[in-house]
């Protein structure tokens, strides 16, 4: 878990995370979001909304930690979902959670 998040806060830093309900959505509609990641203490409707959204759209997305510690691995306050909008990350985030898991 702590890979992860690490490696969450590198792809901030690289400027290829949307996080926000709005923006994330956007990034999924557009084609932009490669990976989303969603805070195992999202609200019911959050959830269902992003698994929703990815399954349409064919994203990969997975659940993870807490809003607080998400938040915190990216510099920022609370945040209950993001999106990963560079295939490269994308794929070795989801290479590490398979390992969680």
């Amino acid at each position: 878990m702590n890979k992860i998040l690490n490696f969450l806060g590198l792809c901030m830093r690289a400027g290829k995370i949307v996080s926000g309900e709005q923006g994330v959505e956007i990034a999924i509609k557009s084609k932009k979001a490669h990976l989303v990641i969603v805070a195992s203490d999202a609200s019911a409707n959050t959830l269902k909304k992003f698994k929703n959204s990815c399954e349409y759209y064919n994203v990969p997305i997975i659940i993870i930690s807490d809003k607080i510690t998400l938040g915190n691995a990216v510099g920022k306050d609370n945040r209950a979902v993001m999106a990963i909008i560079d295939s490269g990350f994308a794929k070795k985030i989801s290479e590490l959670s398979s390992i969680d898991n």
